[in-house]
């Protein structure tokens, strides 16, 4: 990002926290992410984010008004319009507290779970029309855009065949099929804060939108598949989801894997794309992590990607 769009952009967060207030203050300033899609700063208890140069102003409008309509699932914005900066659309969310990145036995998985949950549950009366669609597909199909982009790489051809396996709406071709649910769209757990009154809360709406919500469950499954996630923090995670009525699975408690499949094979392969582009632009060999999610591809090839399937073969 250039320092002229970082810098207005916390020019813009400090005045929008002393409008509030009435009076000038002397808050911290932060970058708290400064990539190709996003820059985020805080001021004080606000944070303002300039969103890719992509987005459309119309579609996270609705996305905006989706999380003021959700207050106990998303975090609401500060407005309910996006200002402009520089050709970018800049929002303002109140500060909360991420997850920490350095306590993984505190991770929220039953929060996160419930919150998904609900938010899928959302009934359809309570949503615009037209809802824009889930962006996760298209981010894969972005992520294998910027592997090929960084041309040639040993890594990438068991990748490549893992994403030509995937169905085309997985590869945001075609629609996604069945009934359409309230999605987050890019569920991780960065993309929860805790409030000032301890409550947790999904952040990130640009992806927000209808489509499948096994999706948003994905991310946890194909990592437990390629045996970066511990079973219990899975089960932990899935058993959340399950009590609170989500549903993207069975809540009989019977095979969840039929319905995360093919979303659990297009988040390891966009997660393996983008380790590899990483790696190529910082010069630097693939790392274990990254390694292992570049396997799970070349072992999904042709076979169902359950866990048994994806995860390392220590037999060896």
């Amino acid at each position: 990002m250039t320092t002229a769009i970082l810098t207005a952009l916390t020019a813009k967060a400090r005045t929008a926290v002393h409008a509030r207030s009435g009076e000038p203050c002397v808050c911290g300033d932060g970058v708290l992410a400064d990539r190709a899609d996003a820059t985020v700063v805080r001021h004080g208890d606000l944070v303002a984010k300039a969103h890719a140069p992509d987005t459309e102003a119309g579609e996270l409008a609705v996305r905006l008004g989706v999380a003021a309509r959700l207050p106990g699932v998303l975090l609401a914005p500060l407005r309910a319009v996006a200002d402009g900066l520089h050709g970018r659309l800049v929002t303002f969310w109140p500060h909360g507290t991420p997850v920490d990145r350095e306590d993984p036995d505190a991770a929220p998985w039953e929060a996160a779970a419930t919150l998904l949950a609900r938010l899928h549950a959302t009934p359809a009366a309570a949503l615009p029309r037209p809802l824009p669609p889930m962006r996760g597909p298209a981010k894969a199909a972005r992520a294998v855009e910027r592997l090929r982009a960084t041309g040639p790489h040993p890594a990438a051809p068991p990748v490549m065949r893992a994403w030509a396996g995937l169905p085309p709406w997985a590869r945001a071709e075609a629609p996604a099929p069945g009934v359409g649910y309230l999605c987050h769209g890019d569920f991780h757990l960065g993309q929860l804060v805790r409030t000032a009154e301890g409550q947790w809360l999904l952040i990130d709406v640009d992806d927000l939108g209808g489509g499948d919500p096994a999706w948003d469950l994905a991310r946890p499954a194909a990592w437990y598949a390629c045996g970066l996630l511990a079973p219990e923090e899975w089960a932990r995670f899935l058993d959340a989801y399950r009590r609170a009525g989500g549903p993207a699975v069975p809540g009989d408690g019977s095979d969840p894997w039929p319905a995360l499949d093919v979303p659990a094979r297009a988040l390891t392969v966009q997660t393996a794309a983008l380790a590899i582009a990483k790696s190529v632009t910082a010069g630097r060999p693939l790392d274990e992590v990254e390694q292992a999610l570049v396997d799970a591809c070349d072992r999904m090839t042709g076979v169902a990607a359950r866990p048994t399937e994806l995860a390392p073969d220590t037999t060896k």
